[in-house]
Parts: structure tokens; sequence; C-alpha cells
């Protein structure tokens, strides 16, 4: 079950198998089904999450109950409603998993006692930060000057799993379009 997280993490930072062992024995495994929720909108979020399998999914909702998402993350990668995990107030957003999915957990406690006490997990954490900000920055700031095919020429680029894994609405909502202009743009591609 730990096999993924530990050769993510022997990837970015040398790591000791005690150092390991005990990194990993912070982590509890949980099974999901598709779309069930993790982070609830107005909860706080207590656990970062890493995925050993499937995908999960960080959207906000508005008004009139339109969901827009804002993050996808796959397997052998981190993810958390991090404005929440970090401050501890609630959340403005969903975390969702949107396939089964086999995911290990760590609680906040936990999860900063390892940085304060292993520079090479605070340096993967700082690396996940640094990453995630270059991507939303990215697509934010690329975006702004994108048509349509643009954008969907940027995720081909960029997050190819997002339109192999995710549903056409979800990948919609990601891209700032209607299902039904992803679908044309995809059809000629």
């Amino acid at each position: 079950m730990f096999y993924t997280l530990e050769k993510f993490m022997q990837s970015k930072a040398d790591f000791p198998p005690e150092t390991l062992k005990e990194i990993t024995s912070c982590f509890k495994s949980l099974t999901t089904v598709r779309n069930e929720i993790l982070i609830e909108y107005d909860h706080v979020c207590k656990n970062y999450y890493f995925i050993n399998k499937g995908c999960i999914r960080l959207f906000t909702t508005n008004k009139d109950g339109t969901e827009n998402s804002r993050f996808f993350a796959f397997e052998g990668s981190f993810a958390t409603a991090l404005p929440s995990f970090i401050d501890q107030k609630p959340a403005q957003e969903y975390l969702q998993t949107i396939e089964k999915s086999e995911l290990l957990y760590i609680s906040r406690k936990d999860f900063y006692s390892l940085t304060e006490r292993f520079p090479g997990f605070a340096k993967i954490y700082l690396e996940i930060l640094e990453l995630g900000f270059i991507v939303a920055q990215k697509r934010i700031y690329g975006f702004q000057g994108f048509d349509a095919m643009e954008k969907v020429k940027w995720i081909i680029q960029h997050q190819p799993k997002v339109l192999l894994r995710v549903s056409n609405k979800m990948a919609a909502s990601y891209l700032g379009l209607s299902p039904s202009t992803l679908s044309r743009i995809k059809s000629k591609l």
C-alpha cells in the first residue's frame, strides 16, 4: 500500500530506510467510491491525501449550483484543500474522488511534525507548493488570452490526464468552456 508513496518520496529526496518507514507509518489508508466527497464546503480540512490509485478533484459551486473544477490530482501526487489545511478555517471548496480511489492520508498534526523533523519531507512539501503555484499561475494567466482551441491544446500539452480520465463536463469547467464546445474542439483534434 505504501510502495507508490515511498517511490515518490525517494524520487524527491534521499531517505534512509528507517526514516522512510517512520514517515509512512504516519499515513493511513482509505478506499473510496466514485464521487465521494472528502472535504465538504465550509468544513475545516484536517488531512492531506496521497493518491495511490484514482483521481481527486477540487471544485467550487456558484449560486446556481454550477460546479467549477479548479484542480485535478492523479496517482503519485498529493491533494488537499490547501488554504483550509494551512489556516484551519472552513474550506471554500469541495475535495472529491471522481474515480474509485485508493488513498493514503495524514493528519495535519502529523504532516507538520514530519516537515519539522525531516528536512527531506519539508523539501517535498515546498516542492508541492511551488509546483501547485506554478500550474495555477500558468493556467490563470495563460487562459486569460487563450481562445477555446488554445485552452484545449494547453491542457493536452501540460495536463493530458485531465482529458483522458475526467468527464467532459468536469474538464470543460476546468477550462472555462461549455461541454459542447469542448466536445466540438476535441473532435477537430
